[in-house]
């Protein structure tokens, strides 16, 4: 499993960031409950989804500083 692009995630509407976003919190909560209980995962699946979660949260902030500013204007 490669890492997304940023572009990628450019591309989708805020409503599917959330839903995504949401997707990739449960799944790192499923991660973090595996390794807890020493049942067997992808070590590697970590650092995708923290970097998903990462790119997600930094659009979803860049697109409201956005729509901050037409407001104000």
């Amino acid at each position: 499993m490669s890492l997304s692009k940023f572009s990628d995630i450019e591309q989708l509407s805020n409503s599917e960031l959330v839903e995504t976003f949401f997707t990739a919190e449960k799944e790192l909560f499923n991660l973090k409950f595996q390794k807890a209980t020493r049942q067997p995962f992808k070590s590697h699946k970590f650092k995708t989804t923290r970097r998903k979660i990462a790119q997600i949260k930094t659009l979803l902030t860049l697109r409201l500083e956005i729509s901050e500013k037409k407001i104000s204007k």
